[in-house]
This record gives C-alpha cells, sequence and structure tokens, in this order.
C-alpha cells in the first residue's frame, strides 16, 4: 500500500450507497465523434469491478471517490446501472455489458450537449454535465424489447351443480 504515492487515474465523487454496488458502471462519451453519420453518445467504458477511495477530513462525512482512469468532465459521463435482462423464446437471458451500455447511450442520447470537441487552454472543468437530464427522461419506464401482444383468453368457465346454485338463491 502506498501512503505518500500518487494515485492513477482520475477521482470521480460518488454517492456513498454506490460504493459497494456490483452495478454496472457505465462510462459514456460524447462530442468526440465527428461526421454528418455519427452517434451523439459511444460507450466508453462498461465494467463491474471498481477501486473506491475514501476520503475523510477532520469533523466531516467520509467521501467516496471512483478511481476512473482517463476520466474527463468535459466529454464523459458516469452512470451505475443494475444488470438487465432480456427475455428470449420465454427464458431470461442477461444481457452483456456493452449491450447494456448502448442502450443507455440510445436512452440518454437526446440530453446530450451539442459542443465543439476542443476547448482552450484556459478553460476550466464545465459547470454543467456533458448529458442534461431532463423531465421527460423517465427511466422507470424506459422498455427495452417491445413485448409480443398477448392474446386474450377468455376466462376460464367452471360448471356449477343445481345443488350449488339453489344454495345461492336461498
Amino acid at each position: 500500500m502506498k501512503i505518500f504515492g500518487k494515485q492513477r487515474g482520475t477521482l470521480v465523487p460518488i454517492h456513498a450507497d454506490n460504493a459497494n454496488t456490483r452495478d454496472w458502471l457505465v462510462l459514456l462519451e460524447a462530442a468526440t465523434i465527428v461526421g454528418n453519420q455519427r452517434d451523439r453518445l459511444r460507450v466508453a467504458l462498461t465494467t463491474q469491478e471498481r477501486k473506491v477511495v475514501k476520503k475523510r477530513k477532520m469533523f466531516r462525512k467520509t467521501v467516496h471517490f471512483l478511481v476512473v482512469d482517463g476520466y474527463d468532465p468535459r466529454i464523459h459521463a458516469l452512470y451505475f446501472c443494475p444488470q438487465l435482462y432480456k427475455n428470449e423464446d420465454g427464458e431470461l437471458v442477461a444481457l452483456s455489458g456493452q449491450e447494456i451500455g448502448q442502450l443507455m447511450a440510445q436512452a440518454l442520447e437526446g440530453g446530450a450537449i451539442e459542443k465543439p470537441p476542443w476547448y482552450a487552454p484556459f478553460d476550466g472543468a464545465p459547470q454543467e454535465p456533458i448529458i442534461k437530464s431532463s423531465p421527460e427522461m423517465e427511466f422507470d419506464s424506459l422498455v427495452v424489447d417491445a413485448p409480443s401482444p398477448k392474446v386474450n383468453k377468455p376466462a376460464a368457465l367452471r360448471s356449477v351443480t343445481v345443488p350449488d346454485k339453489q344454495k345461492t338463491n336461498t
């Protein structure tokens, strides 16, 4: 363990609840692909492995940081996502990290900020995130695969014997 050594990677602050989860870590990249036919967001990294660093200042709460190599707040956005599944022939199949990242990139593409990929040497880190969330972004109702329409089956009928009918009438 290095006490005075320099930490490799960039420290990204995270909530303490996300420090010990096994959710997927998805790093999205914006404003790095040029040309006419392009996606606004690109999946830069998907992994379930992470290194978390805790820092504590005197008389303050512990602050958790995630070590991400090459993180730049000008072009990157970091998200956590639980394991997602797709339905194939009645069986649930786990999606890979890259597939989860692609789904997130498609869902968040509308909120990506259009800006030039370059910046001046005196520009600092941006105050606003590279992907703006809007009220219409509702992830609780995000549909990955449209379900096949189910055929409405009539309710099962049961036969009623004569004595049962007489009991209900009296």
